[in-house]
């Protein structure tokens, strides 16, 4: 189960099994470290001049997605636990970014990307990079998509109005609205039965 826990660049947290990721930039940039669950063994996994932040760890725990600009624009980069074999899998030239969240089976990963004329949008795509979709078209921007734990549906930040939570099935549809107040409501999560 994929515990998540995002609150800007400054701190990032994810967590699977008995390994925590997080962003640090200890090392004087932002990079992803992984470490054990009672913080030892502290490891910078990313380990890029570029900036790289917002750590979600695949539900298996062998993978960890992240956010990179070292293609010049933010892009998601998927990477083993250990840091190896970091790949571009969103390659747009458009900022792709927000806190990437997986599927609860592993094979799609949902993020935010404002590659819609300028509007930041909710879209998805196969963990390897394909078939990119946008789930969402909306007039504001959508961002910080979370999965269900049982794959059926997603919950995002949209600024229609002013910030809120809506959810909407994992195709799109079906998006209904969640809070309603003049505050910023972002950053869903949800519990671990759903």
């Amino acid at each position: 189960m994929l515990v998540a826990l995002g609150l800007g660049v400054d701190l990032d947290i994810a967590q699977a099994g008995s390994k925590i990721a997080f962003t640090s930039d200890r090392d004087g940039n932002n990079e992803i470290y992984a470490m054990n669950a009672d913080g030892t063994d502290q490891t910078n996994i990313s380990n890029n001049a570029a900036s790289d932040f917002s750590a979600s760890w695949s539900p298996d725990g062998s993978k960890v997605a992240f956010v990179s600009d070292r293609d010049g624009n933010y892009e998601i980069y998927v990477a083993n636990a250990d840091g190896t074999s970091q790949t571009n899998v969103s390659n747009h030239p458009s900022f792709d970014c927000c806190i990437p969240s997986w599927s609860p089976d592993g094979t799609q990963i949902a993020f935010a990307s404002n590659r819609g004329g300028g509007n930041w949008e909710i879209f998805v795509m196969n963990a390897d990079g394909t078939n990119q979709v946008a789930l969402t078209a909306n007039s504001g921007a959508d961002w910080f998509p979370a999965w269900s734990p049982d794959g059926s549906q997603i919950a995002f930040a949209s600024n229609n109005t002013d910030w809120e939570i809506y959810v909407m099935n994992a195709d799109g549809t079906n998006q209904v609205r969640l809070t309603n107040n003049p505050a910023t409501d972002w950053f869903p999560s949800w519990s671990p039965d759903g």
